[in-house]
């Protein structure tokens, strides 16, 4: 499979993440990066990653402009698994699940964030819980699969290299 030089995407992945494999920075930090990014994107407290994010990327020296890239594109899939956090949180404390909806926790929010921080934060607590676990999980399969995607991209271009180097001899 190739990608389009010209598209989004090659822009602004690929590129950025090709030039500083170019620059020294090791795949296993952009890996780390990469999987910290997505697994902390999907933080199920709307308005925190970006925080969390310049928190743990500062304390563990990861690349800040990969690691919030790849928040960023899992915002869809925070907002669809906050619901799915917080019920399996809800789960597993056996607690009895409340009825809610992101409009409905939008709403409330913006209404009152005192009241809404009352009424839901035992359910965010829950819904922490939760997501902790996943990334128990989750963090070391992304690493691992982001890790062979860079070394593959990074052994192609060290080929293509040579093969450039031999031509020009």
């Amino acid at each position: 499979m190739t990608l389009n030089p010209d598209s989004r995407f090659y822009r602004w992945v690929i590129r950025p993440i090709a030039n500083q494999l170019k620059q020294g920075t090791s795949p296993e930090k952009i890996s780390w990066s990469i999987s910290l990014g997505i697994t902390l994107g999907i933080f199920p407290i709307m308005g925190s990653t970006t925080i969390v994010c310049l928190i743990i990327g500062h304390i563990c020296r990861l690349n800040q402009p990969i690691l919030h890239l790849f928040k960023t594109f899992t915002y869809p899939l925070q907002l669809i698994l906050i619901l799915v956090y917080i019920r399996l949180g809800q789960i597993l404390n056996g607690v009895p699940l409340i009825k809610f909806s992101i409009p409905q926790l939008l709403t409330r929010f913006k209404d009152d964030p005192a009241q809404f921080a009352s009424d839901f934060g035992m359910a965010a607590l829950y819904g922490i819980e939760a997501w902790a676990i996943s990334a128990a999980f989750l963090i070391p399969v992304l690493y691992l699969v982001s890790l062979s995607i860079l070394q593959n991209i990074l052994q192609k271009n060290r080929l293509q290299a040579h093969e450039v180097e031999r031509i020009r001899e």
